[in-house]
């Protein structure tokens, strides 16, 4: 008898606006025992250094992925007909305690990761992703990593704290987690305090692909290069919703003008297919300044396009 996958709650059986509060309405599930991969949400924001409410972001994230099919039209990915996919609800973090929470995901991921499901996890603050790379490498051993930002995310501290959504990659490249000459950063801009806020990454070897970089282009050719150098590593995507241009994505924490569009967002997703993704995130989704959905929405269906890229997707 062939596999039943599981597959999200089609509009015509259910009205959008009902059945499950999961992503896309696929099934809950209470563990990652037999699934490819899954979806979870790490509802955290005491690593924000601006504004708050990405706590909030995995729950608006689920309600504003009612409307995506499981079919990608464009790129013909059927990713719910090839892999077993769950939503595994939110890792219960501690809401007063964030070097505590570094722990708690980091077992959390481990977890989903003993079972060989690969997690694409829902912010969000950018502080999550430094306990997941470090699942990740005791998984996997260093990482490739394709960081797409308006930020850099390598201070040392922020108001003298080691931990926080300003400082992941810099712990992560301290604790060895990621492999420096195929980490690559795409879409920093704005303003700094010096040249160390972006040369620091340069100077460990990662590629730095400034904003004014991609402007008025495809980035197409980019991530097509990026592949071609990463080849067969172990690759770990963290998105940040800043890098888009707040005119697409106003929803979110630290804001910065002159970023990326969401269509060169779809790019840069879409040419990750083939490489070995073991895990993915999208963060900094901030629905209390997301007043439309329209954040939110693009957070969601950039998710589902990163599942279309995950080894093992069946294109029909």
């Amino acid at each position: 008898m062939a596999e039943q996958y599981n597959q999200p709650l089609g509009g015509n059986e259910m009205p959008r606006f009902g059945g499950p509060g999961t992503m896309m309405r696929l099934p809950a599930a209470s563990s990652a025992k037999g699934l490819d991969a899954c979806f979870v949400g790490i509802p955290l924001d005491i690593g924000t250094s601006n504004r708050s409410g990405t706590r909030y972001g995995p729950r608006q994230i689920r309600q504003e992925s009612v409307m995506i099919r499981p079919y990608n039209m464009a790129t013909r990915a059927a990713p719910f007909d090839s892999l077993q996919f769950a939503d595994l609800g939110d890792v219960p973090i501690n809401t007063f305690n964030l070097p505590e929470n570094v722990g708690i995901i980091r077992g959390a991921i481990a977890g989903i990761l003993a079972e060989d499901c690969i997690p694409l996890t829902l912010g969000g603050d950018h502080t999550i992703s430094y306990p997941i790379l470090q699942a990740m490498a005791e998984r996997h051993g260093p990482v490739a990593l394709i960081h797409i930002d308006a930020h850099a995310d390598i201070n040392d501290t922020m108001f003298g704290e080691k931990i926080a959504h300003g400082t992941p990659f810099r712990r992560a490249y301290e604790d060895g987690c990621l492999k420096p000459d195929l980490v690559f950063q795409i879409g920093l801009r704005g303003t700094g305090y010096t040249a160390e806020d972006f040369d620091w990454s340069r100077a460990r070897g990662f590629t730095v692909v400034p904003a004014e970089e991609c402007w008025h282009k495809s980035l197409a050719p980019l991530i097509a290069g990026i592949r071609e150098r990463i080849g067969g590593h172990k690759t770990y995507l963290s998105f940040d919703i800043d890098s888009l241009d707040p005119a697409y994505a106003p929803g979110t924490g630290t804001p910065e003008i002159g970023g990326l569009t969401s269509m060169q967002a779809i790019e840069l997703i879409r040419g990750c297919r083939g490489l070995d993704i073991v895990g993915a995130d999208l963060v900094e989704v901030s629905p209390p300044f997301d007043t439309t959905g329209t954040t939110a929405i693009t957070a969601a269906n950039l998710l589902f396009e990163m599942a279309c890229v995950l080894p093992g997707v069946a294109y029909r």
